[in-house]
């Protein structure tokens, strides 16, 4: 098949144009494009069958011209006739010149030279990929424009509609429209599918809503509309799922960080924020992004993990998982170290399950994600500024504020500036305990970012002073590590000593050795005690807690693995 374009003034354009679904429209991402105002962005679709050629308007009032008549839905389309669209001819032919010559736009439609239209650029010169995914897109943005024009969604939800009504009634409407061109869907879209989808897209989270269901995928990263990428087992992997359009994302975010007082516009392009089911979401937009409006999901268990499942996993060993209990029962003070999506956050809310239900707990956080199965939990959440600029309670403010609460632990989701010092305050002063995250590569790298941090506060404290501070408040580290396997690991349990003269002095108890890399490229290794044991175990005795001492043994790490 050949496809004629022809453009008044210009010489016409020749491509070849296998059997396929083409949408034509003035925006860069159709098939066929054709720049010019008279052209809507998603104007029409063309479908190329072995047999037969169809033509499809997607606008509201016909605005494709078959032979001089408007056509309305689809038409089928023979050699030789001509579609117009805007100042545009598109003739199909079976390979030989066209059997009937476009006729010229009067002369009033011929742009003048100063604002001549863009070449036009067609672009079907390859079978397309996926021609069933551009012929359900298609459908999908006409059923889902009428939506919005029967059903004002948008005030419907300014007006804090029930929302068990608000998502019947989209769902009745969806299911209305498309029983109304059920005739004219593409052959392989199912009617019930396309149904879920666009509902979704309206009213829930659109093509996230199965990954977000997967409990195999962890993270869900959307580069603009038509990229998807998930991770599973350590692994990106990119998806065949795509949003309608850029705006369908924007309104997405909208609906993630709407409810939890967040918001997102060009005076704020970035937020982070959490699911109902406390899964992390960062989202950042134009003009700060190039590639259109990006969201990145950190998913979390339905059932959060508890510390058997990492034993599982392989992350840590039972006798590591009974290290860290005890640390606990013995009010050490816990940092979680590790870079981004090394786990840190996961280890948290597993040792924090250790905490007893006699104390009173109290956790900061930017985003809540943290769910302790305690019964005497009060959970706090910064705030951020509203659009005047005012409002905003930092989580330092809130660490402050924590003190006054009669807390027995304090969990400080992560620590990032300037509360670290109010955190290693606390620390010192009766609130032993605490447990913590701070992002670092090696435990070394944990006291330089504390330092760092505390500076971040405004206090000008000479260094020494500030390194007493952290030897006195920080007991234990515990590393984590994301492997090039995609595998999660405890590298390290460090104990904070003391301090030396300048230097902070640590001792490491447990490591995770790295042996090998099978043929499947996994991560071959073994967790091993390194033969130091805690300064603090005359303490286990007097506070009657027991605990074997063989799992320092360095000659058992056999066994430990």
């Amino acid at each position: 098949m050949k496809l004629e374009i022809h453009q008044p003034g210009r010489e016409p354009i020749e491509r070849s144009i296998p059997e396929g679904v083409y949408p034509i429209g003035a925006d860069d991402d159709n098939a066929i494009s054709l720049p010019h105002h008279d052209v809507s962005a998603r104007h029409a679709i063309l479908i190329v069958q072995p047999d037969s050629w169809w033509i499809e308007d997607l606008n509201r009032l016909p605005s494709t011209f078959l032979d001089g008549e408007p056509v309305s839905g689809r038409a089928q389309v023979l050699a030789g006739q001509q579609i117009m669209i805007g100042p545009f001819g598109l003739v199909l032919g079976n390979g030989q010149a066209a059997a009937t010559p476009v006729p010229q736009a009067p002369p009033a439609a011929v742009p003048e030279a100063s604002d001549a239209t863009p070449p036009t650029t067609a672009r079907p010169i390859a079978k397309p990929s996926n021609p069933e995914r551009a012929a359900t897109l298609s459908i999908k943005r006409q059923i889902h424009n009428e939506l919005l024009e029967r059903l004002d969604l948008k005030r419907m939800i300014a007006s804090h509609a029930n929302v068990e009504d608000l998502e019947n009634k989209a769902l009745s409407t969806v299911r209305e429209i498309v029983e109304e061109v059920r005739d004219r869907l593409p052959p392989g879209i199912d009617p019930a599918v396309l149904v879920k989808e666009i509902h979704d897209e309206a009213i829930a989270l659109g093509p996230l809503e199965d990954l977000i269901a997967d409990p195999a995928i962890t993270e869900i990263m959307v580069n603009g509309h038509d990229q998807i990428y998930v991770e599973r087992e350590g692994q990106l992997t990119l998806t065949d799922r795509v949003f309608l359009n850029d705006t369908s994302v924007l309104a997405i975010i909208e609906r993630i960080v709407s409810p939890i007082g967040r918001r997102i516009d060009e005076s704020q392009p970035y937020v982070d924020a959490r699911l109902k089911d406390g899964s992390r979401v960062n989202a950042i937009i134009p003009p700060l992004s190039l590639v259109g409006p990006c969201l990145t999901i950190r998913k979390f268990s339905k059932e959060p993990f508890t510390a058997a499942d990492l034993i599982g996993f392989g992350t840590m060993t039972q006798y590591v998982s009974d290290f860290l209990e005890l640390c606990v029962q013995l009010r050490k003070n816990i940092i979680v170290a590790g870079g981004t999506g090394s786990g840190k956050t996961t280890l948290l809310n597993v040792v924090s399950d250790f905490l007893p239900d006699t104390d009173r707990i109290v956790t900061i956080e930017d985003a809540a994600e943290l769910r302790l199965g305690q019964l005497h939990v009060v959970r706090l959440e910064a705030r951020p500024p509203n659009i005047e600029g005012r409002g905003e309670v930092a989580i330092r403010d809130l660490v402050r504020n924590a003190l006054r609460m009669r807390p027995d632990r304090i969990v400080v989701g992560e620590c990032r500036g300037g509360e670290a010092l109010d955190m290693l305050q606390a620390m010192n002063t009766g609130h032993e305990g605490s447990l913590t995250t701070v992002h670092a590569n090696t435990p070394r790298d944990v006291i330089s970012r504390l330092e760092t941090m505390v500076l971040m506060s405004g206090m000008e404290l000479p260094i020494r002073a500030i390194r007493e501070q952290i030897a006195s408040a920080i007991d234990m580290i515990v590393q984590t590590a994301r492997l090039h396997d995609g595998s999660r690991k405890v590298t390290k349990i460090t104990e904070v000593v003391g301090l030396e003269g300048d230097r902070i002095t640590m001792q490491d108890i447990f490591e995770y050795k790295q042996t090998g890399v099978d043929a499947d490229g996994t991560v071959q290794g073994h967790f091993a005690p390194t033969g130091s044991v805690p300064h603090f175990m005359d303490e286990v005795a007097a506070k009657g807690l027991r605990v074997e001492q063989r799992m320092f043994d360095p000659q058992l790490y056999q066994e430990l693995d």
